[in-house]
């Protein structure tokens, strides 16, 4: 197709995404979003090093934005193409491998979802306000970015939005202005981030602090007032969850965390790097979505700290997060772990045996059996080194990749030193067979 901008794929679960040529260290974002109009203007000023000599450059930005102008390194307009979601800019010179690529875009539109095999991701409107949920490929939506998740970068980002909206963006407020009907938010994310993991997030909030971790981490909420009540209940055990993963997973990786819940209702909560966002169905006061809490929460450590380089992968993502789950309802006094895990697997069982969990496809990374697999492979690890070796193995696992991108024959190689015997058999049968493997039977194993 003329004027496509064809490169080998970064990564094949998504090859239309992802760069190549460079690397991102910084993200300055400015943007205002009108509300009712769902109008956002944006001025991105991005920071990169060249890896190889190239006559050109590209970004990931949807089509429903529009660019105006584009400078590198500080020069006047440039040329640029944007079609099929690339924007393409060619430098006024070349500029050596190594050097310094800076490029300042700006552009405008109305901002809707990526639409894909998993639904529609991205930027959304709400009822009032506005959502962003990028994971896998919709940060494009809203900012020109290399958007593939080994790509991790510190950010700014400035909202402007109607005085009577509450603005959140990833990192920690720096300041708040407001001049006549408008306020500005600017947050700084001093802790690398993926671009899929940068969110905002708009509506009828207010913040407060949500209950003592011992000073472990500043937590809060942005709710609106209708559902405070609400959140304070089903939300009231997520300090102790803190604690709880603190110890099992290592330190808590960022500087703070927020839960959002929006007034709308969601299928399903989201994670962004050091945020959460829940939907009013979330909040049902009868604390119906605890699991789900432990899920989001677990995410921090694994996923937004943690961060897959290819996307089949995903387990070390969502098989750790489900996990999570079951130590949290064997802390919490519920089945242990054990029990979770068998019955998991005893539904497992009914289903098709057909998913490789090491490489699941692209169509199906987000199947349910990935999660669920993903689990149980780390329970049978569980079983087979003793819990508290199995909790060291954790704790070094997040220190040592601490912001970091990951792969799963690295998990598998750390695993490795913990066992006295070789794990091959185990990571062949639960992460790359299809046919759902037996559980090891219980021996009474450490929680520790």
């Amino acid at each position: 197709m003329p004027g496509k901008f064809y490169e080998a794929p970064v990564d094949e679960y998504l090859p239309q995404n992802g760069n190549r040529g460079y690397r991102v260290s910084r993200y300055e974002l400015e943007l205002a979003y009108k509300v009712p109009s769902n109008r956002l203007t944006g001025r991105a000023a991005i920071i990169a090093v060249t890896t190889a000599v190239r006559p050109r450059f590209a970004l990931d930005l949807s089509q429903a934005l529009t660019v105006s102008k584009v400078l590198v390194n500080g020069t006047k307009a440039v040329k640029f193409t944007h079609q099929h979601s690339k924007l393409v800019i060619t430098p006024p010179e070349r500029i050596p491998a190594g050097g310094v690529l800076s490029l300042v875009v700006q552009y405008g539109g109305t901002p809707k979802p990526v639409r894909g095999p998993w639904g529609e991701v991205g930027w959304e409107e709400l009822a009032e306000g506005a959502l962003v949920a990028s994971q896998p490929n919709g940060a494009a939506s809203w900012f020109p970015c290399d958007d593939h998740p080994s790509s991790k970068a510190t950010y700014r980002i400035s909202i402007t939005t109607d005085s009577p909206y509450f603005a959140l963006a990833n990192g920690t407020l720096l300041r708040k202005q407001t001049k006549a009907s408008q306020t500005t938010w600017v947050y700084e994310q001093s802790e690398p981030m993926s671009s899929y993991l940068a969110t905002i997030q708009i509506g009828p909030y207010r913040k407060h602090r949500v209950g003592s971790s011992h000073g472990l981490v500043p937590m809060q909420a942005v709710v609106p007032p209708r559902l405070r009540a609400n959140f304070e209940h089903d939300f009231a055990r997520q300090p102790r969850m803190l604690e709880v993963f603190n110890d099992k997973f290592g330190p808590y990786p960022f500087e703070g965390y927020t839960v959002v819940v929006t007034d709308d209702e969601l299928e399903i909560p989201i994670e962004a790097q050091g945020i959460s966002i829940f939907g009013a169905n979330h909040c049902d006061g009868r604390r119906g979505a605890e699991r789900l809490v432990a899920h989001e929460l677990a995410h921090q450590w694994f996923g937004n700290s943690l961060t897959i380089r290819q996307w089949r992968d995903i387990w070390l993502h969502e098989g750790f997060a489900c996990y999570a789950e079951w130590i949290w309802s064997e802390e919490a006094g519920g089945p242990t772990a054990d029990q979770m895990a068998r019955a998991a697997r005893h539904n497992l069982s009914r289903e098709p045996q057909d998913i490789v969990v090491g490489d699941p496809t692209p169509q199906r990374m987000f199947d349910d059996r990935v999660y669920k697999r993903g689990a149980l492979t780390l329970h049978a690890l569980r079983l087979e080194l003793g819990g508290a070796t199995f909790f060291e193995l954790l704790r070094e696992w997040t220190i040592r990749y601490r912001h970091s991108s990951v792969t799963t024959e690295e998990f598998t190689d750390l695993a490795g030193h913990y066992s006295l015997v070789p794990l091959r058999p185990l990571w062949d049968t639960w992460l790359f067979a299809e046919p759902l493997p037996q559980l090891p039977p219980y021996g009474g194993m450490s929680t520790a």
